[in-house]
């Protein structure tokens, strides 16, 4: 295979920014509170500056913001030689996909009567949690694709993401602050999807590449720090102001801090000498954030967070174990990052844990305005129950599935075009293929090296563990 986009990466490039100049130019435009017009209307509305949402929301924009550019990053950067593509593609992708999401989104959300899109610090944070749909997405196919097939995979992500969404949450009224449907199921079965129709059978002549090495996965490690101490933010950042925000940070804490014991304990239990695998707490530890996401800001209780936490840490951590070698033996899907066990799994269990949770609310536990409060039980939807809520909910969770599945096909099959200068099997996981790599010490590769990644590290070591 060709790798050299000497003239189609660039092409693309200039093109789609130009694109997005000239679309900014004709829709965008900035919103009321970030508008000079701001000094008129708190005069006219007795409000003061502290009043502008940007001094609510700025701080959790920070967190996300450092989530997706640093965190999901150094994340990937565990590949012994793929370093410069986790965290460079990375950039790529949320850099491009912010913007396009801000027009696709606010094509369904924020446009108004005279045809434009009002943007302000809520739209920002949106826009970055379009683009962590794609970033999980990247995670599933994490070296095995070119910079143009990763712009493509970004462009056709944030679009179906912003439809996803926009049925989720305001056609059928379903809640998820936290994105665990939306953003993680999503984005999870839509990357697995890809990566099962670009499955590459000979896969395994680049296993001397596939794994990782000590400085590789401390710097992962770096990205695992990150997210976990920011999510309480992400999970909290466009809930309401008040209780629900308040109520969505105390239970991602909690649910993240039950999640590290029981994957500790199982990556210990299921190693023959009771050692711990970095594979396991890189990802695993963060699997109770994304299963709290759909119900962080319901009344989950400070004890339903911990349970929720402990589940997820013990069925992630198994996934790693069983289920990554199995999906890549027999189901052809060939996930480098484990995406299915720290977004598909936890974020289908944070799906059905709102489900219940929003079916099970009572007007003795939110109390009357508490409950239209939380649930949004107001305008068309004034009407609703808290059981019919959870259907809503399970059906939010159906719609995440099925435009994650079916958008992840149909983008696979585009990316299967021999055109886009996708690398060989025997040179996967190789920054070389598409960055400079200036460092001697790069150029060699000890044989025998053991493979550490999700896949591998589990095909060659099973013998070890005590099953």
């Amino acid at each position: 295979m060709n790798t050299n986009v000497h003239i189609s990466f660039p092409a693309v490039c200039f093109v789609w920014q130009t694109a997005m100049i000239i679309l900014f130019g004709i829709f965008i435009r900035y919103n009321e509170e970030s508008d000079p017009h701001w000094v008129e209307h708190k005069k006219a509305n007795n409000l003061s500056d502290l009043d502008n949402d940007f001094y609510f929301r700025y701080p959790s924009f920070q967190d996300v913001h450092v989530m997706i550019f640093i965190g999901f990053g150094f994340l990937m950067t565990f590949l012994k030689r793929y370093s410069f593509g986790a965290v460079g593609f990375n950039f790529l992708i949320a850099a491009f996909g912010i913007q396009w999401a801000l027009l696709m989104q606010g094509w369904f959300h924020s446009l108004d009567a005279e045809g434009k899109i009002r943007i302000g610090v809520e739209n920002l944070i949106n826009a970055d949690f379009c683009v962590a749909s794609c970033l999980i997405a990247y995670g599933a196919v994490l070296g095995k694709v070119s910079n143009v097939q990763l712009l493509v995979l970004t462009l056709f992500g944030v679009t179906l993401f912003a439809v996803d969404e926009y049925i989720i949450v305001s056609v059928i009224h379903a809640r998820d602050a936290g994105g665990s449907m939306s953003i993680h199921t999503f984005g999870a079965y839509y990357g697995l999807c890809i990566s099962w129709m670009l499955y590459r059978p000979n896969l395994n002549q680049s296993s001397r590449l596939q794994g990782s090495v000590y400085h590789s996965d401390v710097f992962a490690m770096i990205g695992t720090l990150f997210l976990w101490m920011f999510w309480p933010s992400f999970n909290s950042a466009i809930s309401d102001h008040g209780d629900g925000q308040h109520r969505a940070v105390i239970n991602t804490y909690l649910a993240l801090a039950s999640t590290v014991l029981t994957c500790m304990a199982i990556s210990s239990l299921f190693n023959k000498h009771g050692k711990l695998d970095m594979v396991h707490i890189q990802n695993s530890t963060l699997a109770g954030g994304v299963a709290v996401g759909t119900a962080a800001e319901f009344m989950l209780m400070p004890y339903g967070a911990l349970i929720v936490g402990f589940c997820c840490g013990i069925i992630s951590t198994l996934g790693y174990i069983y289920l990554t070698p199995f999906m890549e033996k027999h189901l052809k899907i060939q996930d480098t990052c484990g995406i299915h066990n720290l977004h598909a799994m936890p974020g289908l269990i944070g799906g059905i844990v709102g489900a219940i949770t929003a079916a099970s609310a009572s007007k003795s536990v939110y109390g009357e305005e508490g409950l239209i409060n939380t649930f949004d039980f107001e305008g068309k939807f004034k009407d609703v129950v808290p059981t019919q809520q959870g259907g809503y909910q399970a059906a939010g969770l159906c719609v995440a599935l099925c435009f994650g599945v079916g958008g992840g096909i149909l983008v696979g099959c585009i990316l299967r075009l021999p055109i886009w200068g996708d690398p060989a099997d025997d040179n996967c996981f190789n920054d070389e293929a598409y960055w400079e790599v200036r460092s001697s010490c790069c150029s060699q590769l000890p044989e025998d090296e053991e493979a550490a990644s999700p896949v591998l590290h589990y095909n060659n070591h099973m013998q070890n563990k005590d099953v």
